[in-house]
């Protein structure tokens, strides 16, 4: 990774947040692990002081918060396994009813995808709780969600094991390798190897295998790769209608991964644009819907060489944004610029409601900790549990959707005859 990255990511490193709407956070700020757990509650303490101490309402929004504490701390002292005492910590957390804050567990693909993220300011702890400083784990790509009681993919990466495998969003997942389905434990140790996932399709069809090879999946990189891989030209009604997938906005060269493609890759000639900001996580910068604005200038750098360098692109054909309920934190705020500039339509279910500003903390039992240490508004308005509103709504089925993407394919359709 480059040094201008490392240093973008200094700065972004509130990745699930709003980028330039909350004060960046300082290495010196960032977290540091607490003592070694000394009692049977220990680490549920740590999170009960942190609120406590970090909240970004000194107030913690009228809650006393010692008596939520004990409310909680005997499920955590009684729970067997890690994702029991998380669930009690969870609980403790979800009093305060508020986004950007969750402790997460390795059991998790979010716990090491937030690590990521977070990965500077948090460098002074990780390499306690990963070997070599390599945040990586087993995995094939996908994001899953869990719907009465059952497991449902609810996002594929392009290009990695999930995708190349066949597997599709709205695939019910029953089992791996004959057992109960772990979104990391059932891949661990197994890189390269094929596992059998037994899915369902159809609400009231079979039960087939499908076998994929997990690899070591290394966040930042899998969402860029992915990115890279999701960008393709979608013939429809005669234009070319250029497509990329943004799952993280969690620094700068996610950004410039976007301007390449539309200004000399593979989206250079298409006709219209859709921009996908569906799921995955937040942290963009409010300037980086500066590429939609037709008025700003775009200036080309030439060399005695022949060599070119383009600074300021700008998208001038038409484009439509997609959201859904899981677009969150500074992919809101690009919602809100775009709506309200009038960039296009934005197409799909309204956004997360999720914007604070937020500070990860790796705990002494190596869990993380993510708090919402400050308030945000854009334009003086508060999204925090309000969200973004879509111009065009169109619902989105995600058990059994065999693939089917009603809201791309309305994308489509608005881009492609103005339905």
């Amino acid at each position: 990774m480059c040094l201008r990255t490392l240093l973008m990511k200094a700065l972004l490193a509130y990745a699930l947040t709003v980028g330039a709407a909350g004060r960046p956070l300082l290495p010196a700020e960032a977290a540091t692990a607490e003592p070694q757990a000394k009692s049977d509650t220990d680490v549920f303490d740590e999170a009960w002081r942190l609120v406590q101490n970090r909240f970004y309402d000194r107030n913690l929004l009228g809650l006393d918060w010692e008596a939520v504490g004990n409310k909680y701390r005997g499920a955590y002292a009684e729970a067997k396994t890690d994702a029991e005492r998380s669930a009690a910590i969870n609980a403790m957390l979800d009093e305060l009813g508020v986004s950007h804050t969750h402790h997460f567990i390795k059991e998790q693909p979010a716990y090491y995808q937030l690590v990521d993220i977070f990965s500077w300011p948090l460098r002074r702890d990780i390499p306690k709780y990963f070997s070599g400083g390599a945040i990586t784990y087993s995995g094939i790509g996908i994001f899953t969600k869990t719907i009465d009681g059952k497991t449902f993919i609810s996002g594929v990466l392009a290009g990695l094991p999930a995708d190349t495998a066949g597997l599709r969003v709205g695939d019910e997942i029953i089992s791996a390798d004959g057992g109960a389905f772990e979104a990391v434990g059932s891949f661990h140790g197994k890189e390269g190897e094929a596992v059998a996932l037994a899915i369902r399709r159809d609400a009231n069809g079979p039960v087939t295998t499908i076998a994929v090879r997990p690899r070591r999946i290394k966040p930042d990189d899998a969402f860029e790769s992915a990115m890279l891989d999701s960008a393709r030209i979608i013939e429809a009604n005669g234009r070319r209608i250029g497509y990329i997938h943004v799952w993280s906005y969690a620094g700068r060269s996610y950004q410039e991964i976007l301007e390449a493609a539309l200004s000399d890759g593979k989206l250079k000639d298409a006709d219209a644009l859709i921009w996908d900001l569906r799921d995955g996580w937040g942290g963009a910068r409010p300037s980086f819907l500066r590429i939609f604005d037709p008025h700003g200038p775009t200036m080309i750098l030439s060399e005695r060489n022949g060599d070119t360098e383009m600074v300021g692109f700008r998208w001038r054909k038409p484009v439509v944004l997609l959201t859904n309920n899981g677009t969150r934190s500074g992919k809101e705020v690009l919602t809100y610029g775009f709506k309200k500039n009038g960039y296009g339509e934005v197409v799909g279910e309204p956004t997360a409601g999720a914007l604070l500003a937020a500070r990860a903390f790796l705990l002494s039992d190596g869990s993380l900790l993510i708090l919402a240490v400050n308030d945000v508004t854009v334009d003086g308005e508060r999204l925090e549990g309000k969200g973004v509103v879509p111009t065009i709504e169109v619902p989105f089925e995600l058990p059994y959707a065999a693939g089917k993407d009603p809201q791309l394919n309305r994308a489509i359709s608005v881009l492609s005859d103005g339905a």
